[in-house]
């Protein structure tokens, strides 16, 4: 009986996230989305395996009918301050100045893709700077002054901060309004994105 409980409460908000992403891309398809944004922006938090980076790659097949439409980005990779140029392209002058950047050759090549930030805290600052400017502007200039269109994506970015709080809403320690509130004081906290 107990288990029943708590696996009805995870089967809901599992189905909160996907109703919200299916919403977005069907308002970005109809026209009513923000034209100069990308289509959906998420933020899925949440302990490890729950199915976070699963939905982006469901999201991929069920949009694209293919999983090569997925742009994973490890963002344990970009702790440093000059891994942004490993992003978006160095500048010109710079070693690898020629090649694009992770990023944004990955999204001119493939502009109709699901983009995936996986643990996304633990980038440096400066990487959030550049992805508040996609967010915002829906489009981002690398290295070799060339303005990539971000505006046909789907962003997904994951983390598991505050993940202690949602378990201990899951497991009936406090409730999950409680358990929602107190992660996004954490979040508030540690990105600029809320």
């Amino acid at each position: 009986m107990h288990w029943r409980k708590r696996r009805t409460k995870l089967v809901k908000l599992v189905w909160l996230k996907y109703a919200a992403v299916a919403e977005a891309v069907l308002r970005s398809r109809a026209g009513l989305g923000r034209p100069q944004q990308p289509t959906g922006s998420f933020l899925f938090l949440g302990p490890t395996g729950v199915g976070k980076t699963k939905l982006a790659k469901a999201l991929v097949e069920q949009l694209f009918d293919e999983k090569n439409q997925l742009v994973r980005v490890d963002m344990s990779e970009y702790m440093e301050q000059h891994s942004v140029s490993r992003l978006i392209s160095a500048a010109s002058g710079y070693v690898g100045h020629e090649e694009g950047g992770q990023l944004t050759e990955a999204v001119r090549r493939r502009p109709y893709s699901v983009v995936l930030f996986d643990e996304v805290e633990k980038a440096h600052t400066s990487v959030f700077n550049t992805l508040l400017q996609v967010l915002d502007d829906g489009r981002l200039t690398d290295g070799l002054g060339r303005a990539v269109d971000f505006r046909n994506t789907v962003i997904i970015m994951t983390s598991n901060l505050g993940a202690e709080h949602l378990l201990t809403g899951l497991f009936g320690k406090s409730s999950m309004q409680v358990a929602r509130d107190r992660v996004m004081q954490v979040v508030c906290f540690l990105t600029p994105f809320v």
